[in-house]
Protein backbone atom coordinates (compact mmCIF):
# COMPACT_ATOMS: atom_id res chain seq x y z
CA UNK A 1 0.00 0.00 0.00
CA UNK A 2 2.60 2.50 0.87
CA UNK A 3 4.05 1.56 -2.40
CA UNK A 4 1.00 1.78 -4.38
CA UNK A 5 0.68 5.73 -2.40
CA UNK A 6 4.20 6.88 -3.55
CA UNK A 7 2.96 5.89 -7.54
CA UNK A 8 -0.29 7.55 -7.28
CA UNK A 9 1.69 10.90 -5.59
CA UNK A 10 3.68 10.93 -8.22
CA UNK A 11 1.60 10.77 -10.91
CA UNK A 12 -0.89 13.26 -9.02
CA UNK A 13 1.96 15.51 -8.66
CA UNK A 14 2.88 15.25 -12.45
CA UNK A 15 -0.97 15.93 -13.36
CA UNK A 16 -0.81 19.07 -10.96
CA UNK A 17 2.19 20.65 -12.39
CA UNK A 18 0.78 19.98 -16.17
CA UNK A 19 -2.47 21.87 -14.64
CA UNK A 20 -0.61 24.93 -13.23
CA UNK A 21 1.86 25.38 -16.26
CA UNK A 22 -1.65 25.60 -18.30
CA UNK A 23 -2.94 27.85 -16.71
CA UNK A 24 0.24 30.26 -16.23
CA UNK A 25 0.17 30.01 -20.14
CA UNK A 26 -3.41 30.44 -20.65
CA UNK A 27 -3.70 33.82 -17.84
CA UNK A 28 -0.59 35.38 -19.52
CA UNK A 29 -1.42 35.04 -22.67
CA UNK A 30 -5.57 36.06 -21.77
CA UNK A 31 -4.79 38.08 -18.91
CA UNK A 32 -6.97 41.47 -19.46
CA UNK A 33 -5.77 44.73 -20.03
CA UNK A 34 -5.32 47.34 -17.11
CA UNK A 35 -7.67 50.68 -18.24
CA UNK A 36 -5.67 53.87 -20.19
CA UNK A 37 -6.03 55.91 -17.89
CA UNK A 38 -4.42 59.88 -19.39
CA UNK A 39 -2.74 60.92 -16.08
CA UNK A 40 -0.48 57.12 -16.23
CA UNK A 41 1.29 58.07 -19.19
CA UNK A 42 4.61 59.56 -17.99
CA UNK A 43 8.00 59.58 -19.01
CA UNK A 44 9.92 56.56 -16.98
CA UNK A 45 13.73 56.77 -16.87
CA UNK A 46 13.63 53.05 -17.11
CA UNK A 47 12.62 51.94 -20.53
CA UNK A 48 13.24 48.49 -19.47
CA UNK A 49 14.52 45.53 -21.51
CA UNK A 50 15.30 45.22 -25.74
CA UNK A 51 13.06 42.52 -25.20
CA UNK A 52 9.73 41.95 -23.98
CA UNK A 53 8.36 38.41 -22.30
CA UNK A 54 5.40 39.39 -21.74
CA UNK A 55 2.08 38.41 -23.91
CA UNK A 56 1.38 40.61 -26.89
CA UNK A 57 4.89 41.20 -28.39
CA UNK A 58 6.47 40.02 -31.91
CA UNK A 59 9.74 40.40 -32.43
CA UNK A 60 11.63 39.22 -35.66
CA UNK A 61 9.14 37.17 -37.75
CA UNK A 62 11.67 34.24 -38.01
CA UNK A 63 11.67 33.63 -34.66
CA UNK A 64 8.76 34.75 -32.93
CA UNK A 65 6.88 32.72 -30.56
CA UNK A 66 3.06 33.68 -30.49
CA UNK A 67 -0.35 32.07 -30.75
CA UNK A 68 -3.06 34.29 -33.18
CA UNK A 69 -5.69 32.93 -31.23
CA UNK A 70 -4.63 34.56 -28.10
CA UNK A 71 -5.41 37.78 -29.79
CA UNK A 72 -9.30 39.07 -31.39
CA UNK A 73 -7.28 40.70 -34.39
CA UNK A 74 -7.35 38.34 -37.35
CA UNK A 75 -3.94 37.00 -38.15
CA UNK A 76 -3.64 38.82 -41.53
CA UNK A 77 -4.26 41.85 -39.74
CA UNK A 78 -1.08 40.98 -37.49
CA UNK A 79 0.72 39.99 -40.78
CA UNK A 80 0.47 43.18 -42.47
CA UNK A 81 1.61 44.74 -39.23
CA UNK A 82 4.75 43.13 -39.14
CA UNK A 83 5.44 43.73 -42.80
CA UNK A 84 4.53 46.97 -42.82
CA UNK A 85 7.56 49.98 -43.17
CA UNK A 86 7.50 52.53 -40.55
CA UNK A 87 9.71 55.31 -42.25
CA UNK A 88 10.64 58.32 -40.32
CA UNK A 89 11.28 61.61 -41.24
CA UNK A 90 13.22 64.35 -40.52
CA UNK A 91 16.77 65.35 -41.56
CA UNK A 92 18.02 62.01 -42.32
CA UNK A 93 14.96 59.88 -42.73
CA UNK A 94 14.95 56.27 -42.35
CA UNK A 95 12.54 53.15 -42.10
CA UNK A 96 12.07 50.71 -38.97
CA UNK A 97 11.07 47.12 -39.96
CA UNK A 98 9.98 44.86 -37.67
CA UNK A 99 12.66 42.73 -35.97
CA UNK A 100 15.25 44.31 -37.86
CA UNK A 101 18.03 46.32 -36.03
CA UNK A 102 18.13 50.08 -37.34
CA UNK A 103 21.70 51.68 -36.98
CA UNK A 104 19.66 55.09 -37.73
CA UNK A 105 17.51 54.39 -34.82
CA UNK A 106 20.34 53.95 -32.14
CA UNK A 107 22.70 56.73 -33.35
CA UNK A 108 19.27 58.67 -32.63
CA UNK A 109 19.45 57.38 -29.25
CA UNK A 110 22.40 58.42 -28.40
CA UNK A 111 21.83 62.03 -29.71
CA UNK A 112 18.64 62.42 -27.65
CA UNK A 113 20.09 60.32 -24.65
CA UNK A 114 17.53 57.94 -24.68
CA UNK A 115 17.41 54.00 -24.98
CA UNK A 116 13.99 53.41 -26.37
CA UNK A 117 11.16 54.70 -28.53
CA UNK A 118 7.34 54.27 -29.52
CA UNK A 119 6.14 54.36 -33.24
CA UNK A 120 2.31 55.35 -32.33
CA UNK A 121 -0.52 56.80 -34.19
CA UNK A 122 -4.06 57.98 -33.71
CA UNK A 123 -5.31 57.43 -37.51
CA UNK A 124 -7.75 54.77 -37.72
CA UNK A 125 -8.94 53.30 -34.22
CA UNK A 126 -8.94 49.06 -34.12
CA UNK A 127 -8.26 49.50 -37.88
CA UNK A 128 -11.53 50.69 -38.55
CA UNK A 129 -11.16 53.68 -41.70
CA UNK A 130 -12.56 57.31 -40.58
CA UNK A 131 -12.89 60.64 -42.31
CA UNK A 132 -9.16 62.25 -43.11
CA UNK A 133 -10.60 65.06 -40.84
CA UNK A 134 -11.41 62.82 -37.57
CA UNK A 135 -7.90 61.15 -38.35
CA UNK A 136 -5.89 64.64 -38.42
CA UNK A 137 -7.92 65.82 -35.36
CA UNK A 138 -6.51 62.65 -33.32
CA UNK A 139 -3.16 62.83 -34.65
CA UNK A 140 -3.05 66.45 -32.94
CA UNK A 141 -4.37 65.38 -30.00
CA UNK A 142 -2.07 62.34 -29.36
CA UNK A 143 1.13 65.42 -30.46
CA UNK A 144 -0.38 68.16 -28.29
CA UNK A 145 -0.66 64.76 -25.17
CA UNK A 146 3.38 64.44 -25.95
CA UNK A 147 4.23 67.94 -26.03
CA UNK A 148 2.05 68.73 -23.10
CA UNK A 149 4.10 65.98 -21.24
CA UNK A 150 7.75 67.54 -22.59
CA UNK A 151 8.18 64.40 -24.79
CA UNK A 152 10.22 64.20 -28.26
CA UNK A 153 8.97 63.19 -31.03
CA UNK A 154 9.66 63.11 -35.08
CA UNK A 155 6.72 62.96 -37.68
CA UNK A 156 6.63 59.81 -39.69
CA UNK A 157 4.24 57.49 -41.48
CA UNK A 158 3.41 53.76 -41.39
CA UNK A 159 2.74 52.22 -44.43
CA UNK A 160 2.36 48.46 -45.90
CA UNK A 161 4.89 47.65 -49.41
CA UNK A 162 2.15 46.64 -51.58
CA UNK A 163 -1.35 46.75 -50.24
CA UNK A 164 -3.86 49.17 -50.60
CA UNK A 165 -4.31 50.73 -47.54
CA UNK A 166 -3.53 54.29 -46.76
CA UNK A 167 -0.51 55.67 -44.78
CA UNK A 168 -1.27 56.14 -41.20
CA UNK A 169 0.84 59.50 -40.12
CA UNK A 170 2.44 58.66 -37.13
CA UNK A 171 4.87 59.82 -34.62
CA UNK A 172 8.40 58.20 -33.35
CA UNK A 173 8.47 59.23 -29.83
CA UNK A 174 11.94 58.79 -27.95
CA UNK A 175 12.57 57.88 -24.59
CA UNK A 176 9.34 56.57 -24.16
CA UNK A 177 8.66 53.15 -21.79
CA UNK A 178 6.79 50.23 -23.13
CA UNK A 179 4.03 50.49 -20.52
CA UNK A 180 3.67 54.08 -21.23
CA UNK A 181 3.56 53.39 -24.85
CA UNK A 182 0.85 50.74 -24.60
CA UNK A 183 -1.24 52.63 -22.36
CA UNK A 184 -0.86 55.98 -25.02
CA UNK A 185 -1.78 53.34 -27.69
CA UNK A 186 -4.80 51.85 -25.73
CA UNK A 187 -6.22 55.45 -25.05
CA UNK A 188 -6.06 56.04 -28.52
CA UNK A 189 -7.64 52.86 -30.00
CA UNK A 190 -4.96 51.18 -31.59
CA UNK A 191 -4.94 47.16 -32.25
CA UNK A 192 -1.30 47.53 -31.82
CA UNK A 193 2.02 49.77 -31.46
CA UNK A 194 5.41 49.42 -32.28
CA UNK A 195 8.12 50.13 -29.63
CA UNK A 196 12.07 50.04 -29.68
CA UNK A 197 13.71 48.66 -26.77
CA UNK A 198 17.72 49.44 -25.91
CA UNK A 199 18.88 46.95 -29.33
CA UNK A 200 17.54 49.27 -31.60
CA UNK A 201 15.43 46.18 -33.09
CA UNK A 202 11.77 47.49 -33.32
CA UNK A 203 8.91 45.06 -32.08
CA UNK A 204 5.16 44.29 -32.95
CA UNK A 205 3.34 44.84 -29.56
CA UNK A 206 -0.72 43.94 -29.81
CA UNK A 207 -2.56 45.10 -27.59
CA UNK A 208 -5.71 43.53 -28.14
Amino acid sequence: MRRLSREVAAKLSIVLKCVLTFKQHFELGRRPRQPAYPGKVDRESECGSSWSNQAGSVGPPDRRAFLFSDFIIDPATIQAYLETHYRVRGEAPFVLQIGQISPDLLSLYERHNVDCAAFLTGWNPFSREVSETENRDRQKALAAELTRRSLAFLEGIGQHPSNNWPGEESLLVLGLSLEAAKTLGERFEQNAIVWCGADGVPQLIVLR
